[in-house]
């Protein structure tokens, strides 16, 4: 059975600032902010959270269907979708759109300034769960066009199926009400720091509130590792030293394909947390969102020396 992936399909403009943003900003003048940096350096990646997510899932050996909606210029991002393996049955081509397009600029801190140009994704809703061929075990709600996140939610579970929900970026398009909706329809919940402090400001629930209201709440927290939220127990799952730091774009969409794959292998929490976080680890060490490789044995191998105990067996 497949994993449906719902979300944005991208190209990543990336640049790398060979400084720091904050030696260029001037506090005392944010309110009259124009500032241009110089990037000797550009890349053009693929990208997206559905296409990173799909990515990293297959590597894993899991099954990733795509759920999403492209433009007119997707005819590379098909090819490279064929040439992995990766299912494209369910993406649909926008006339008179482009694919989305994401431009990043990078400083030597990791801090991101992005400018996003949604494209094709804003006909997400176009797509329908039921729609779907393959049968589905379960799914991830990732960043994509409102209506369509609103809409996948609504299916996923009125068909059953457990589904995490990845409001991301996404999370200022949303009222109370709409998000208490999405999160009240999903079994997990995936925020990084930063998320979680806007979803308990946007709901006003406390984080004792929160947890209650999913059956898992995922919380990543950059270098200091993650907290998984289980049943009232909190499970504090490290971080893994990177070989080398290298560019942050797609380490989140790593990370849930770990718990994807986790939790459709039926593993423990902490082992599942264990997993991706050693997946936004390997990530982080290749520049873009899909550049990053390794072999299911040198994983279980790399996996037992960050941790002490030997990765499941598929």
């Amino acid at each position: 059975m497949s994993i449906l992936i719902c979300g944005s399909m991208a190209y990543d403009t990336i640049m790398v600032f060979p400084d720091r943003f904050k030696n260029h900003i001037l506090p005392e003048k944010i309110h009259m902010l124009s500032v241009s940096f110089m990037v000797p350096e550009m890349r053009r990646e693929f990208g997206g959270c559905a296409g990173n997510i799909a990515y990293s899932l297959k590597m894993l050996g899991g099954d990733p269907q795509i759920m999403a909606t492209a433009g007119c210029d997707f005819a590379p991002y098909a090819e490279r979708l064929d040439i992995l393996g990766i299912r494209r049955d369910s993406i649909q081509e926008v006339e008179n759109t482009f694919t989305g397009q994401c431009f990043l600029t990078t400083d030597l801190d990791s801090n991101q300034i992005n400018a996003f140009h949604p494209g094709a994704m804003s006909f997400s809703h176009f797509n329908r769960v039921n729609e779907v061929r393959e049968a589905i075990e379960l799914a991830i709600v990732s960043p994509d066009g409102k209506q369509g996140m609103q809409e996948h939610c609504e299916q996923l579970a009125a068909a059953g199926i457990p589904f995490i929900l990845d409001p991301g970026q996404g999370l200022p398009m949303f009222s109370k009400d709409e998000l208490l909706r999405m999160i009240s329809l999903a079994s997990f919940l995936t925020l990084n720091d930063y998320e979680l402090e806007m979803v308990l400001s946007t709901t006003g629930f406390s984080l004792e509130a929160l947890q209650q209201a999913v059956k898992v709440l995922i919380v990543t927290l950059g270098g200091k590792g993650s907290k998984i939220y289980e049943a009232g127990v909190c499970h504090d799952i490290p971080a893994v030293v990177a070989d080398e730091v290298l560019d942050p774009t797609g380490c989140g969409d790593a990370y849930r394909a770990g718990l994807l794959y986790g939790i459709s292998q039926g593993w423990d929490w902490p082992t599942i947390g264990r997993l991706a976080s050693l997946l936004g680890t390997i990530k982080i060490a290749t520049k873009g969102g899909q550049n990053h490789a390794i072999s299911r044995e040198a994983l279980a191998a790399r996996f037992e020396v960050a941790f002490g105990f030997a990765l499941p067996s598929a």
